[in-house]
């Protein structure tokens, strides 16, 4: 007698409606979230997306009233509303909040509700760092806002140019360092957030999705978490240098000594011009899965629309210099930078032509998003304009500093960024509230924030013009631009209270207002299998996938999800699952098991965070204490929910494909964000060698004559030993594959000793040279150098130490070697940051 329960093939019988309940009843319990006060170890993209959403517009909100505060002292001429010093203090915490705490989290917070939906997975690969990313972001914005309400806030710009914050004369008390390390820590979480969404795009696509049928939010996500990787590094090395001349005089940017002010210029430009476009961008996204719905066809030009963003993404890094144009650069840098600020407008325009391309060729279905998305697109052509006016030298060193590059700047971050989030918002809202927001308060909340930010930004074109200097607390009666600013300031409050609306339609109470139905806007993309109210498994079953617009495209796509006849439908060993692909083809290689709710990402994002918070106050002792323990914490939580071992080797996902639990090297994800992170980590590296070389090109002498350097003798050593260290990560990894255990084991801690020892024979170079790193720019580049390779070399010793632990503990096999395998990554970038150090520093000054 058969089975009802089973097919032909033994597997369940999805048409039976018994096995679809039970599945869907385990399912629902092993992705459920926690609930009391372990609620907040949830570690589900449908958590900590909203969480660090939330924080995000919180942040955002108080940006707000601080813009609001500086609109009305500037209301009138000669207004005493807010002291010089308060002012000051306002618009740094207006335009950090903005650019650190909303910005770009904003996009982070974002993907990582809706990247799992449009990808069809169960969720992102590192739930748990995507948590803890969350708890560093609060943490550092807490303390970088909160201190404005001490009275410690940073009052010297968002961009913080030295010497006037390098120098305690000028800028007493702690609010330089607050600004540094608070934000330093802050990147952090944006460089976890990148590692995870770069990943998560390569590697969990569903079966069958190719890279060419990819959503297109998918490569936005991709290219902008690809510039996070290599524009935020620099300027943590800008923070370094910078934080080491406040806490210690090395002097980096003390002209007197050697140092250099436009050095910070670069490291910081590097990140911020970029950082437009890592705004910019997600925002187009958004747009992209936006104009297609309504239009009701797939995008026109998806070749196009890709090339234009990696376009884009690509020329922004060429852009930095469009900030100095008046700080005595050659012409020659002049000329280049100014073509690629003008060039990068070719990309940024394909895309909007795409937009409107598919807008006439469709049948456009009126809507709020809709509405949005046409005010976005409107009031960014301005902004673009008004961009391609400041990227003519002639003109920015006429516009530099006025109120005509605050016009510009929020017509393209407003218009650009926080219109398209607001047609995101009404959009998306079903997938995360399970409801529809009002029409009618969709539509007066645009009309408001539309009417308001024209009169609040266009004015100021005028005011910059008329000559109205940035940054001013208060201005002459005679400059004749009162009743320009006068508009503004009215303008920016009809605007916050359009966006208030949205605030109100986001929180109203909804009593018993019915829950939208199932894709309530007809789209074609992923996301929209998404049931209303939403489950916390993501999807139903991993669906293949073989048409961008599968909703669209695949005949009884849904059915075929919500009846589980895709992979995973079910969860028998009660294990969160995903399926992992290869990069190109989507081709299934992995059955992955997510870890689940834990408290460990939270504890070491405190104990992190205080590590930052006590130097910021030189507190040392509590300092050290903080690191040794959130070093703990993180082995800790690596050691209990990292690379375990699997049960069984394989495991069938349905429709008779059985795939491997466990893999390591290449194929892994654990590989992906090792190398991932380390190129982040390179471009860090090469920020302060990039410094070392600056200065090299700006000195006559660089050494300076009677620099005795580190010497080459001690450099050597430490190469040598790092080198053996190397070679023992290598060895040892291919030693454990081949089952040859004692030795694979001698290796790895010989390679703990000589990294240890290759980081102490650094650092004793220039101390038995005696450099001084207060003496000139010269000892005190070559200190940090060191320091930072040395560190390195210590974190690479230590890893081995882990990877020695985990052999003796039976957690590192010859089967399961994913530890030793990364590790050996690592120390490929660590020889490599060996060599460039010791090149540097020992031989370098010889050839010279």
């Amino acid at each position: 007698m058969t089975d009802r329960r089973t097919n032909a093939t033994g597997e369940p019988n999805q048409e039976d409606e018994e096995v679809r309940r039970g599945q869907e009843e385990r399912l629902r319990t092993v992705w459920a979230a926690p609930r009391s006060w372990r609620y907040w170890s949830a570690v589900n993209n449908t958590e900590v997306g909203v969480w660090y959403t939330a924080a995000a517009f919180g942040f955002m909100l108080f940006a707000g009233v601080l813009a609001l505060m500086m609109r009305v002292q500037l209301a009138v001429p000669e207004n005493d509303f807010l002291s010089a010093t308060f002012y000051n203090q306002v618009y740094t915490l207006h335009g950090t909040a903005m650019m650190f705490l909303f910005a770009v989290p904003i996009f982070e917070a974002v993907a990582i509700i809706l990247l799992p939906q449009m990808l069809g997975a169960r969720d992102l690969p590192f739930p748990r760092l995507s948590a803890f990313g969350f708890w560093c972001f609060v943490i550092g914005g807490v303390f970088v806002c909160g201190s404005i309400f001490f009275g410690a806030a940073p009052n010297a710009g968002w961009f913080m140019y030295p010497p006037l914050t390098t120098n305690e004369q000028y800028t007493p008390g702690y609010g330089p360092d607050i600004w540094l390390l608070g934000l330093s820590f802050i990147e952090v979480a944006s460089i976890a957030a990148a590692v995870e969404l770069i990943v998560g795009t390569l590697k969990c696509r569903p079966p069958g999705m190719r890279l060419n049928l990819m959503p297109l939010y998918g490569w936005y996500v991709l290219v902008v978490a690809g510039m996070i990787l290599f524009a935020f590094p620099p300027l943590i090395a800008g923070d370094i240098l910078f934080e080491l001349e406040r806490m210690f005089d090395w002097p980096f940017f003390d002209p007197s000594r050697g140092g250099d002010p436009l050095l910070w210029q670069h490291l910081f430009w590097i990140f911020g011009h970029p950082e437009v476009y890592i705004v910019f961008l997600p925002a187009v996204a958004l747009v992209a899965m936006i104009v297609p719905t309504f239009a009701q066809r797939p995008i026109l030009g998806y070749s196009w629309i890709v090339l234009a963003a990696v376009g884009t993404g690509f020329i922004s890094f060429g852009l930095w210099v469009h900030h100095m144009y008046t700080t005595g650069l050659p012409s020659i840098s002049l000329g280049f930078f100014s073509a690629a600020s003008e060039a990068v407008a070719i990309p940024t325009g394909v895309q909007i032509f795409v937009f409107l391309a598919t807008l006439l060729t469709g049948r456009v279905i009126y809507s709020v998003p809709m509405l949005f998305v046409s005010g976005a697109l409107a009031i960014f052509v301005i902004g673009g304009l008004t961009g391609v006016m400041v990227a003519l030298v002639p003109f920015d060193w006429q516009a530099h500093d006025t109120y005509f590059v605050v016009g510009h700047l929020h017509c393209v971050l407003i218009g650009g960024m926080l219109f398209p989030l607001a047609a995101g918002i009404y959009y998306y809202w079903p997938i995360v509230g399970g409801r529809r927001l009002s029409d009618k308060l969709g539509r007066v909340a645009f009309w408001l924030m539309f009417a308001g930010f024209n009169l609040a930004f266009l004015p100021m074109h005028y005011s910059g013009l008329a000559g109205m200097a940035r940054r001013v607390w208060t201005y002459s009666e005679e400059l004749g631009v009162g009743m320009a600013n006068f508009a503004s300031s009215i303008g920016a409050f009809v605007f916050a209270a359009g966006f208030l609306v949205i605030v109100w339609d986001v929180l109203r109470p909804r009593g018993k207002e019915a829950h939208a139905r199932r894709n309530p806007w007809n789209a074609g993309t992923l996301e929209w299998l998404t049931e209303m109210p939403g489950e916390s498994w993501g999807v139903r079953s991993v669906p293949i996938v073989t048409t961008r617009y599968p909703l669209w495209e695949q005949p009884n796509f849904i059915d075929d999800v919500d009846k589980g006849r895709f992979y995973l439908p079910d969860a028998e060993e009660m294990k969160r699952e995903t399926i992992i692909t290869s990069v190109l083809d989507g081709e299934p290689l992995q059955c992955l098991r997510v870890p689940g709710p834990s408290f460990m990402p939270m504890i070491a994002a405190v104990l992190t965070g205080a590590v930052f918070i006590f130097a910021t106050f030189h507190w040392w002792a509590a300092t050290f204490a903080a690191m040794g323990l959130s070093v703990a914490s993180i082995i800790v939580w690596l050691w209990r929910g990292t690379a375990e071992i699997p049960e069984k080797a394989e495991k069938n996902v349905g429709l008779g494909l059985k795939l491997p639990l466990y893999k390591s090297g290449p194929h892994s994800i654990g590989w992906w964000a090792m190398f991932i992170t380390m190129t982040g980590d390179a471009m860090a590296f090469i920020g302060l060698i990039f410094g070392y070389y600056y200065f090299f090109t700006i000195h006559a002498d660089f050494p300076p004559p009677a620099a005795v350097g580190p010497g080459v003798f001690w450099p050597g050593v430490a190469l040598a030993m790092f080198a053996l260290a190397w070679g023992a990560a290598l060895f040892g990894g291919i030693s454990n594959r081949a089952e040859r255990i004692g030795t694979s084991r001698a290796l790895m801690a010989a390679g703990t000793l000589t990294s240890l020892a290759g980081s102490a024979a650094l650092l004793w170079g220039p101390y038995v040279t005696g450099l001084d790193p207060t003496a000139h720019v010269y000892p005190a580049t070559v200190w940090v150098l060191a320091i930072w390779t040395a560190v390195h070399g210590g974190v690479g010793g230590l890893m081995l130490g882990y990877c020695l632990g985990r052999s003796f503990a039976g957690r590192l096999t010859p089967a399961h070697d994913v530890d030793i395998s990364n590790v050996t990554l690592y120390w490929h970038f660590m020889g490599g940051t060996a060599l460039l150090t010791v090149t540097t520093l020992a031989l370098f000054p010889i050839l010279t």
